[in-house]
């Protein structure tokens, strides 16, 4: 997964680069596209950016032996919850209570 993001930012790194507005081949609508394009393709790049964070602490977490449980509580994140996203921090209790907040 670490691979996987990496590459991710890594190809969309060029896109994300800001739209130069004096472009003669773009129109104005087209400029705006662009723009719009390289907005979202940045905030994509923030998103996998800390996903990214996440999985290396995961991984951390695991080589310490304390992969799986709960930032929160201590008690077992669970299978289910950590086979959808692996690089979950809290328990789906502690996680709910924090999305409550």
């Amino acid at each position: 997964m670490e691979r996987e993001i990496r590459e991710t930012l890594e190809s969309s790194a060029e896109a994300a680069q800001p739209v130069e507005l004096d472009q003669p081949a773009l129109g104005r609508v087209s400029r705006m596209d662009a723009i719009q394009q390289q907005k979202m393709i940045e905030a994509n790049r923030h998103a996998q950016g800390a996903r990214l964070q996440l999985v290396r602490s995961a991984l951390r977490r695991f080589e310490e032996d304390e992969y799986g449980d709960c930032m929160n509580c201590g008690e077992c994140v669970g299978f289910a919850r950590l086979k959808a996203r692996p690089e979950s921090l809290f328990c789906i209790e502690c996680q709910k209570a924090r999305e409550r907040n």
